[in-house]
């Protein structure tokens, strides 16, 4: 199976990430693939879950733990620099969410799938650098001619960081690879599907935090400068810095789009403050299962990973309607909150699909004609 794997990631790159290259920057209008090769080492699955409980019956929801290593080679050129250059190995290991939907009465029984991750991947370097971390995919390149690629203008202000950034959010939620199995299938609505719910984030408070900052050689504790990261899938926030407290109130409002909660969680970290590397004040995760049951949470966690100190929040789910016959309710509701401030919290969602455009107006001549 794995050579026909191979072909259709082969395609993949030719058809889709190619011409998105090509696209997005003038510089970049002779970019091409000259050789893919994804190797004879096949990617492994080391785990499989199904879930059987808050899942629609037209479709089936899998978690693969998958595991490659993979000796692969690819080749790149840009014909207007005259630039070369490559990828030798990758590594990926990770949880990848498989749905199976549609399911249909007909053979092949299953409509389309698609693939994504929950959770952005982070490199394997990076990683090493922290003892504390979220089970996150883990992904790294071995490039080739990466010099040389950073040398093309308009690339100079890349990174090998940035470029994998680009790269992981390819395959990270809501962004997602869909194959359609059968040609009737509504392709657009299972690529780009609605959200299930806006998740509504009070920041409030912390107590008991630990004291990083330490006086006369670590003998006299001190106190923190602490602040929050929250992350639900790829969407990320970060809390104002209370300086010197060891109890402080944020009292901020955070709202994040949902598009999976089966296994998606919200991760919040807290962090000291300081001018050469932040200190870590614990951790935090919550099922948003478990949000979506009881439609409000306003309790105070306890912190994961350190000694001490608790977090208050207050999580609100909130369910999307087709129709704005509540919206009257819903303003009432913002404006009747005394805790937050009314002009931060939002009452509706514009959800734009853009299909396709033509006869678009011609912006620049590539080089290659001038030069012809």
């Amino acid at each position: 199976m794995w050579p026909f794997i191979c072909q259709f990631i082969e395609k993949l790159f030719r058809e889709t990430i190619e011409p998105a290259v090509r696209g997005a920057n003038n510089h970049l209008s002779t970019f091409s693939f000259t050789k893919i090769d994804i190797g004879h080492q096949p990617l492994r699955i080391n785990g499989v879950k199904v879930y059987t409980e808050n899942v629609d019956k037209r479709q089936i929801i899998l978690d693969l733990q998958i595991s490659f290593v993979g000796n692969c080679e690819i080749d790149l050129e840009i014909k207007r620099y005259f630039c070369r250059a490559g990828v030798k190995s990758i590594q990926i290991h990770g949880t990848m969410r498989v749905i199976l939907e549609p399911l249909i009465g007909d053979m092949p029984l299953i409509g389309a799938l698609s693939l994504f991750f929950l959770r952005k991947p982070v490199m394997l370097q990076i990683l090493s650098c922290f003892s504390f971390f979220f089970p996150l995919p883990l992904l790294e390149i071995n490039w080739t001619g990466l010099t040389n690629l950073l040398d093309v203008p308009g690339l100079n202000g890349l990174s090998d960081t940035i470029i994998l950034d680009i790269i992981s959010n390819y395959l990270v939620l809501p962004n997602r690879i869909t194959v359609p199995l059968v040609s009737e299938v509504q392709i657009a609505q299972l690529r780009f599907p609605i959200p299930k719910g806006v998740l509504r984030i009070h920041f409030i408070e912390a107590q008991d935090l630990e004291g990083k900052d330490t006086y006369l050689k670590g003998i006299v504790k001190g106190k923190s400068d602490p602040y929050g990261i929250i992350r639900v899938g790829n969407q990320i926030f970060q809390s104002k810095v209370i300086k010197e407290n060891l109890n402080p109130k944020w009292n901020e409002v955070y709202e994040a789009l949902v598009y999976e909660h089966p296994g998606q969680e919200l991760e919040i970290e807290l962090f000291d403050e300081d001018p050469d590397k932040d200190d870590f004040l614990g951790s935090l995760m919550i099922d948003l299962i478990e949000v979506e049951k009881e439609r409000l949470l306003d309790e105070w966690f306890t912190l994961d990973e350190v000694s001490k100190g608790k977090l208050h929040l207050k999580l609100e789910w909130l369910t999307l309607m087709p129709t704005a016959d509540n919206l009257d309710k819903v303003l009432t509701s913002i404006r009747a909150d005394k805790d937050q401030a009314n002009d931060g919290l939002s009452s509706a969602l514009l959800i734009l699909y853009l299909d396709s455009a033509r006869n678009l107006p011609v912006s620049y001549v590539l080089m290659d004609t001038l030069l012809s």
